[in-house]
């Protein structure tokens, strides 16, 4: 079974059904099928958090907070998660962090649609386009 770290934005699609809603449901639903194991970080509860809340309400945030958290693991982010974060040369550092939390655990896939932000060492980088069609061509 894949271990897939799933990134805020894919989740924010599913929630607020953007533009990539279809694929995010797509993935979901694999995940919900118990066909793959989904990963976040900490970080993605407290940044879905405070954009929920300030777009609809606190209660309405920790309500799809509780029902993200049914269908996920949450990664550590330890000492050595930020060591390696602050050393990667990531752009991003929230980025870095998620990246290396998710190494850390032998995640496979991250799926995210700020593939940009990603360093491609140990984990493949994909949207969820891209990842539900390696998962039509089958195990690689």
């Amino acid at each position: 079974m894949d271990k897939v770290f799933i990134d805020s934005d894919i989740i924010l699609d599913l929630i607020q059904e953007r533009e990539y809603y279809s694929d995010a449901v797509r993935l979901f639903t694999l995940v919900e099928e118990n066909k793959i194991k989904a990963y976040v970080s900490p970080l993605i509860f407290a940044n879905l958090f405070y954009i929920l809340r300030k777009q609809e309400s606190a209660k309405f945030a920790l309500h799809v907070l509780v029902r993200l958290k049914a269908l996920v693991r949450v990664l550590t982010i330890n000492e050595k998660t930020i060591e390696l974060a602050l050393s990667s040369g990531f752009k991003d550092f929230e980025d870095a962090i998620q990246y290396y939390s998710a190494l850390e655990e032998n995640i496979e896939y991250l799926v995210t649609r700020n593939k940009d932000d990603y360093k491609k060492s140990g984990i493949i980088i994909c949207n969820a386009k891209e990842y539900l069609a390696l998962q039509i061509s089958g195990p690689q």
